[in-house]
Parts: C-alpha cells; sequence; structure tokens
C-alpha cells in the first residue's frame, strides 16, 4: 500500500462518513485509526463482528453510549497510587461500567448469534454492577455528593442547616430592631458568613465587622457582634464537611482502582462496540453487503457505487449508476474506452476505494463484493504535473508508475488513467499497452486501466487475458450515461462532447473533415458493434420473459393436474362409501327377515364384521390406486385405468381378490373343556377356552377375552383343508356390483421380523412396512427382535410404535421369547 493510493482514493474522507455515527470520543479516534488488516485471520474476524452487529441491529437489538468523556485520563490517574478522583470523574467513570454492561447484557440473549461481540464482552465481571449501583446512590447527578453518603456526612449537613436557620434568624431579628439603618431586609453572604446590609451613614448604629461596601459605598456589609461566633461555627462545620466528602471520595476512587482492570476492559469494549455499530449504521444508511475477501484471486463487483460519490448526489436528488465486473486468473486486466467524462474514472476510484474498505473490515455498497486479499492496491489517478517539481502531465504520470513498479507486490491491484497520456499519441500507446501487459504479467497483478488510444483497445481486443470495457454514450442525446458495458471497445466522442458543450459547429465539422478516413471507421465500427450487443441483450431478455412465462404455463397444469387428482381421490372415496352403504343396507334388510334370535343375532354381528373388513379394504383400495389414473362410470361403477389401458370389467379377463380362510364346523357332542375350540352364538366368533367354572366359561378370541355361559357355546373343530374363498374385494362386488381391481394382499406374512444388524433408520422402515402388512394380513400379535447392543436399537423402535396406528399395545417379550432382545406387539382389530 502506497501512501498516494489512500489520497488519491479518498480513503480518509470515507473514514470520516464512518467517524460521524460514533457516539463516543473512543470510538471516533478508533475509526479514524482504521487501515487495511495485516493478516487474513484479523480480518475474518472484524467482518465477523461487522456481520454479527448488522444481525442484531435488524433483530432490534442496540447499545447506545453517552454521558461520558474519553475514559484515557480517568483510568490514567486510577494507576496513580493514592490520587483521588473528582466527583464528576468517578460519576462518568460508573456511567462507562454500566453501558458496558448494559451492552454485555443485550449481547448475552444473542451470544450464540454474535460469538465475536460476545468475546468483546464475556469477560466483563457482573461485580462492576454492585460499583456502580453503590456510585450511584453516593453521587447525584449534578456531581454533588448525596446527604447519604455516609452517616457523618448526613450528620453534618443536618448541623450546617439548623446553625443557618439560626444565624438567619437572628439577623431577621436584628434588621427589624435597627429598621431604620437598613438598606434592604435582605440577608446576604460575604466571604461565606452571613451579612446584613447597612446604610452607610448609620454605620455606627450596628456594632460589628464589615465585610465590604456595594459598588455606590451607600451600603456597608456588616457582620453583627452577635452572630460572629455562629458564623465561627458554621466555618467550621464547612471545613468537616470539606473533610467528610474527601473520604469518601478517596475510598471510591480506592474502589475503582480494584477494579481497574475491569474498567479498563468495559473502555476497551465500549470503545470496540461504539466503532463496530458505527461501520453497520454505515452499512444500513448505504445499502452494503459483507465483502468476501479470501485467498483466491477472484475480484468480482456486482452492483458497485462509490460511497462518497452516492453521499454528493444524495443532497441533489441524484442517484449513482452501480457498475458490474469481474476479474480473475484468466482474465486479470480490463481496459476502459469511451466518451470523455462518461465515468472511467469513477470505475477506477469505486473499485479501489471499495478494495480498500473491504481490506479494512467495512461492508461496500454493492450487491456483492468479492476481493483477494491484496497485499498492495496501487493508483496512477490525475494530473500530477507541478511547476516547482519540474514535472510535467507525462513525467509526473510516469515517475508515478516507477515508483507502483518497484512497491507493486502480488497479489495486487493497479489503477491506471489515461495510461500514456501526455506525448505522443502512438508511443503513448505503445507505453501504455507495455506497462499494462507488466503489470498483468510479471506482477501478477488485476489491472485496470482506461484510455482513449486505438492501440490499447486493440490489445484487449487481441489478448485472450484481457478484457475490453466502455462507458455508455448515448448518441440523441449526446449525452452519457455512465453505464459500463464489460465486453465492448467504446468510442472517445470527443467531437460529439465538443459540440454539446458548445464549440461551434463549424469549428467541428473542420475538425470531423480533418479526422483519418480509418479512424471515422474505427469509430463506426465500434458503434455497430454497440448496437449489435445492444439488440443480442434485448433478444436474450425477450427470451427470459418467454422463458419465465412457460415455467409459470407448466406450474399452472401441474396444479391443475393436482386438482383433478385429488377431485377423483374424492370421488372414488365417495363411491366406496356409497357401495360400504348399500350393503350395510341389504345386510339389515336381510337380518330383519331371519326369524330365529340366535341365527339373527350370529348373523348381524357377521354383517358388521364384514363391513368393517370392507370398509379397511376400501381404505387400502383408495391408498393402492393413487398411483393410477380411474375414471367413474355411472353406469358401470368403478374402472380401473395402469399404464393408460383400461383393466376389463367383465368375464374370464377380471382378477379377482381372494384370501384363505379357516373353515369350522361343529364337533361332536361332549363336554367343553379347557383348551377347546368353541363358537360364541352371540356373536358367531371362535376362540379358545381358557377357564370354566360357575357353568360359565373364558372365550379368548384373538386380543379379545369373553365371560360367556356354557349353553351359548359351541364345540367345533377345525376342517381338515382349509379352502379358498372369495376376498374381500370380491365380496363387495358380488353385492353391489362395483368391482376394485387392485393387487391381492399376502395374507402369509409371518408373525416375526429380525432387524439385528440393521442401522436404526433401517430398523424403524422395516418395522413399519411390517406393521402394515400383518395388520391387512389381521395377525393379532407379532414379534419384533432387536438384540440388546447399545439399545439404540429398542428406543427407536419403541418411538415408532408408541404412537403407530396399528399398535394397541407393546411390552418387552418373556424371558422364553428373547427378553428385552425382542419386543411383542398387540395390533388393532
Amino acid at each position: 500500500m502506497n501512501d498516494q493510493a489512500f489520497t488519491t482514493l479518498e480513503y480518509q474522507q470515507l473514514l470520516a462518513l464512518i467517524r460521524r455515527n460514533a457516539q463516543t470520543e473512543a470510538g471516533q479516534a478508533r475509526a479514524e485509526r482504521l487501515t487495511p488488516a495485516t493478516s487474513t485471520e484479523q480480518l475474518r474476524h472484524e467482518l465477523a463482528a461487522l456481520a454479527e452487529c448488522v444481525l442484531l441491529r435488524g433483530r432490534g437489538v442496540n447499545w447506545s453510549f453517552s454521558g461520558f468523556t474519553d475514559p484515557a485520563e480517568t483510568i490514567g490517574r486510577l494507576r496513580v497510587e493514592g490520587a483521588t478522583l473528582d466527583p464528576l470523574a468517578i460519576l462518568q467513570t460508573a456511567k462507562l461500567c454500566e453501558q458496558a454492561m448494559s451492552a454485555r447484557a443485550a449481547i448475552l440473549a444473542e451470544r450464540e448469534n454474535a460469538p465475536v461481540l460476545w468475546q468483546l464482552v464475556d469477560n466483563l465481571p457482573r461485580d462492576l454492577n454492585s460499583l456502580v449501583a453503590r456510585i450511584s446512590n453516593k453521587i447525584l447527578p449534578t456531581g454533588e455528593l448525596d446527604d447519604r453518603a455516609s452517616p457523618e456526612l448526613a450528620q453534618i449537613r443536618h448541623d450546617i442547616s439548623a446553625l443557618r436557620s439560626r444565624i438567619t434568624r437572628s439577623l431577621e431579628g436584628l434588621m427589624r430592631r435597627s429598621a431604620e439603618a437598613i438598606q434592604d431586609e435582605l440577608v446576604t453572604i460575604r466571604n461565606d458568613r452571613f451579612v446584613i446590609p447597612v446604610k452607610a451613614d448609620h454605620r455606627g448604629r450596628v456594632q460589628g465587622v464589615a465585610h465590604g461596601y456595594s459598588s455606590s459605598g451607600a451600603t456597608a456589609f456588616v457582620e453583627p457582634l452577635e452572630t460572629i461566633d455562629a458564623n465561627n461555627e458554621l466555618q467550621g462545620l464547612h471545613e468537616a464537611e470539606a473533610r467528610e466528602i474527601a473520604k469518601i471520595l478517596f475510598r471510591l476512587t480506592e474502589e475503582l482502582r480494584v477494579q481497574l482492570p475491569a474498567i479498563e476492559m468495559a473502555a476497551e469494549a465500549v470503545a470496540e462496540l461504539d466503532f463496530i455499530n458505527a461501520k453497520a449504521v454505515f452499512h444500513r444508511q448505504f445499502d452494503c453487503s459483507i465483502p468476501q475477501v479470501g485467498a483466491d484471486t477472484k475480484l468480482d463487483l456486482v452492483e458497485a457505487r462509490h460511497p462518497l460519490l452516492e453521499e454528493n448526489l444524495r443532497a441533489s436528488g441524484g442517484a449513482v449508476v452501480p457498475v458490474s465486473f469481474a476479474l480473475d486468473d484468466e482474465k486479470k486486466a480490463m481496459i476502459i474506452s469511451g466518451a470523455n467524462a462518461g465515468g472511467k474514472t469513477v470505475v477506477l476510484k469505486t473499485t479501489g476505494l471499495l478494495a480498500l474498505m473491504a481490506l479494512s473490515g467495512i461492508s461496500v455498497p454493492a450487491k456483492s463484493a468479492r476481493f483477494p486479499f491484496y497485499a498492495s492496491v496501487l493508483a496512477d489517478i490525475g494530473d500530477h504535473q507541478s511547476l516547482a517539481a519540474n514535472l510535467s502531465t507525462f513525467t509526473s504520470h510516469v515517475a508515478n508508475i516507477a515508483r507502483m513498479l518497484e512497491l507493486c507486490e502480488a497479489p495486487a491491484l493497479v489503477l491506471l488513467d489515461e495510461v500514456g497520456t501526455g506525448t505522443d499519441p502512438e508511443e503513448g500507446s505503445a507505453l501504455g499497452v507495455a506497462v499494462v501487459d507488466h503489470f498483468r504479467r510479471v506482477c501478477g497483478a488485476h489491472v485496470i486501466a482506461t484510455t482513449h488510444y486505438s492501440g490499447l483497445k486493440m490489445y484487449a481486443g487481441n489478448d485472450p487475458g484481457v478484457l475490453n470495457a466502455s462507458v455508455e454514450f448515448n448518441e440523441k442525446t449526446l449525452r452519457p450515461t455512465y453505464r459500463l458495458i464489460v465486453g465492448l471497445a467504446g468510442a472517445s466522442s470527443g467531437l460529439e462532447i465538443a459540440q454539446r458543450f458548445g464549440v461551434p459547429k463549424m469549428i467541428v465539422d473542420a475538425a470531423v473533415s480533418s479526422v483519418k478516413e480509418s479512424s471515422l471507421q474505427a469509430s463506426e465500427y465500434l458503434r455497430r458493434i454497440k448496437r449489435e450487443a445492444e439488440e443480442a441483450e434485448s433478444l436474450r431478455v425477450a427470451l427470459e420473459e418467454e422463458r419465465t412465462a412457460v415455467a409459470e404455463k407448466f406450474a399452472s397444469l401441474d396444479k391443475e393436474a393436482a386438482n383433478r387428482e385429488r377431485k377423483r381421490q374424492t370421488a372414488f372415496e365417495q363411491m366406496a362409501q356409497r357401495t360400504v352403504a348399500e350393503l350395510e343396507k341389504r345386510a339389515r334388510e336381510l337380518v330383519g327377515r331371519i326369524e330365529d334370535r340366535t341365527e339373527k343375532i350370529r348373523a348381524e354381528r357377521e354383517a358388521q364384521r364384514q363391513v368393517a373388513e370392507m370398509k379397511r379394504a376400501a381404505q387400502s383400495a383408495a391408498k393402492a390406486v393413487a398411483p393410477a389414473q380411474s375414471e367413474v362410470d355411472s353406469g358401470r361403477g368403478i374402472r380401473i385405468v395402469r399404464d393408460g389401458q383400461v383393466v376389463p370389467a367383465a368375464g374370464s379377463q377380471r382378477e379377482h381378490a381372494q384370501e384363505d380362510v379357516v373353515e369350522y364346523v361343529t364337533a361332536a357332542p361332549r363336554e367343553i373343556v379347557a383348551g377347546d375350540k368353541v363358537k360364541l352364538l352371540s356373536f358367531g366368533s371362535v376362540g379358545v377356552v381358557d377357564k370354566i367354572k360357575d357353568g360359565y366359561a373364558e372365550v379368548r378370541v384373538k386380543a379379545l377375552r369373553f365371560r360367556e355361559k356354557l349353553v351359548n357355546l359351541e364345540l367345533v373343530e377345525q376342517q381338515s383343508t382349509p379352502k379358498r374363498q372369495p376376498g374381500k374385494l370380491e365380496k363387495l362386488r358380488r353385492s353391489s356390483g362395483t368391482e376394485v381391481h387392485l393387487a391381492e394382499v399376502d395374507q402369509n406374512v409371518g408373525s416375526e421380523l429380525n432387524v439385528i444388524g440393521r442401522t436404526t433408520d433401517e430398523a424403524v422402515d422395516a418395522v413399519d412396512k411390517f406393521l402394515d402388512e400383518a395388520s391387512l394380513a389381521s395377525l393379532s400379535q407379532v414379534r419384533i427382535v432387536h438384540g440388546h447392543g447399545t439399545g439404540a436399537l429398542r428406543r427407536a423402535i419403541a418411538a415408532l410404535l408408541s404412537d403407530h396406528p396399528h399398535v394397541a399395545r407393546f411390552v418387552a417379550a418373556p424371558p422364553d421369547q428373547g427378553g428385552t432382545g425382542a419386543t411383542l406387539v398387540e395390533l388393532r382389530q
């Protein structure tokens, strides 16, 4: 970094914008001393603190510092043993500690989101709060000591007040007795003693000590003899008061001296927090972003603005035209051409100043910004000619470039304004190309140069490592737009600008006729390229708008398809509900025609069971049909369409869902004993007799237990060969005429699942699927083997079972079935 770059890029003026946001003298001094970071670690720390402060301000977390001056002098006196602070210094130190602890409390609530800021205040001891409270109780905001600062002070001041009242009453009585000698009946004070105003020509009427005369000499201020002792006593009390105040201030100073390390820490924290907050206020005022500064070599600015230019334009209601460009290892240089006063130098200064801001830990006015950690930022901008130093425009530029070559240290940012200007155009153009190429290739720097020379424009156009760019010029209004166009060289438009600034047309026409034909052709070629680029940009924008419209159309089609699917699902569920309702109605009609009470009860229970099973089947069917496209035919019921084809609705082509069932027949009559299989005549269900007592039997039907009279039980036995019977959906078809063709449920699901060796996620998925299959297979109880291990599988499976819809309850298996290494699950029926 060279000092000339800081001056040229107006770095100190930028710091002044931040300094004005600081609330304390220490914070302002911190802003004035700011320089670029010397290491990436320091810079990351400063940028992280700024980002946290911006975040907290956005959440409404703020801190404010006021009411105290720079504590450096007070801290210096505290370092001197035996020195006593005055009341205002003590009070301001207490305010410093109080506001530091207040900021600590604000950051404490957000310490997880602001770890860097929390480090600044984490070590502040809570003892400071009690110290602040003691000082606030003893010293009033005016700097005077409170009467309650000590019992002795309170007594002394009480005595002073009483004595003053006594003296005043004595003098008032004396004035009433000697009214003709008194100038004004007013007790006053001279030399810290109470006196009365006596007329000079009646001085002998009042015996006492004169403490002076009025300016006219007509009034003598006399201390009567009768109050001299009282005044002497009052002076003694004032001296005692002063001694007591000195003792109190010394004790308070000693308390501060004990906490000196904490006070120094609080002063540093307040200064740093105030400085960081000032940068955060700047961030909000200029709509900044936190820059990315890293070890890579990419320079990328998106909609960057010059803060000083923006500050000036705000006063006049103007706005800055932002610039965007990028440089990297492949494109390390950019040549900017175009009209005079078109904004070329602004691009240089914006890039340089924002680079210094980023390296100093300041947010930059841009939508986004990325910088390398530059070791040097060098600039040759403006005219440095000097008669005293015998420097012309050209020699001043050349001398500055020579110094820049000596100071350049990679990675570097080099800014060259009108490189090679001030001499013969051909020689200046050649020198400019050589200088830019040396900085780019030898120094490895990012180079941004402005020019009007065609040689530099051709250099940028022919070298793949150099970008051409230009500032836009409106040929209709003959005014620059200040917009940076990357990829195109620009014409200088010097003659057009001369005409706009009032040069007579005849002179401009004469100049046009003198310009070489090749130059005119080159300028016209640049204008034609610019027009073609603008047309291409317009086409790109139109294509982007069309792409957006197509994407929105597809999104609306997806939404419409989703709506149709929801309507189809609703229609299917309604059709299933109507079918079930029709079955219930027919079942009730059939039951009504049954005369035998026992058969009637049995039929009712069987109908209810079938209705429940069909409801579950319909729900499963609704879930299974989801990926398929269904059509509802009001005349023929429900048809399922899979893979674009309708499943045949009649004849041998239909696939009927079937299931295996166990058939029971009446056994030979004998006495029922425990362990027999019986049918409950009141419900029609088959169960196992667990025990018999007093003419009653306890019958277990799946997970339920019934207590029934023996006369209401029928001894049954299992048929030797299970027969194939129509499944639930087949019954639904026969009863209502509606067909639902779905995959057949696997009724041969095992009652045990082993998940040992699987991860918790794999085990939970397997158990969930296993429970679904077991429920569809009407199993009443299953066993899940998960092993002992660390208990992770057991806990994960228990968490799943606790709120699973198919699970009625679950317990650890008995010791003979695996103990805590397995879990028994009872399913809902």
